[in-house]
């Protein structure tokens, strides 16, 4: 079954590696092939990743696009590593990564990094609101 995407004026997409960029109207695509591929909206730039959970997404996006995902998967375990020092509560997110890594399931991984960097935000946004009735 294709998948439909649809693209704004001017959206980048990214499709196995090709960089893709929309002209002046919206327009749709048709994949009817097994690919990868992430929209703009959904790319973290590694000059926006200014916090550790956005760091090892940023770390998922290279191994989602990777032809050889193996080579940075040591990078991913040592980010890893250094987040669930710091915030414990994120192993379950960090196990839910990694169990997708495992099954080769890259693109859920990412989501999964999603997950991960919601719930670092919602930490930082209660530490802010602490700090601020202090």
């Amino acid at each position: 079954m294709p998948l439909r995407i649809t693209l704004k004026p001017h959206e980048r997409l990214i499709i196995n590696g090709a960089a893709i960029r929309n002209g002046d109207r919206a327009a749709d695509f048709l994949i009817e092939t097994q690919c990868r591929f992430l929209r703009e909206s959904e790319i973290i730039r590694e000059s926006e990743a200014d916090t550790a959970c956005k760091r090892l997404c940023v770390t998922l996006q290279v191994i989602y696009l990777a032809d050889n995902p193996v080579e940075v998967e040591d990078l991913l375990v040592r980010q890893s590593t250094e987040i669930l020092k710091a915030m414990p509560s994120s192993a379950p997110y960090l196990l839910a990564i990694q169990d997708e890594i495992a099954a080769k399931q890259y693109h859920r991984a990412l989501k999964r990094g999603r997950d991960l960097v919601a719930h670092e935000r919602a930490l930082l946004d209660r530490l802010a609101a602490v700090g601020d009735a202090a």
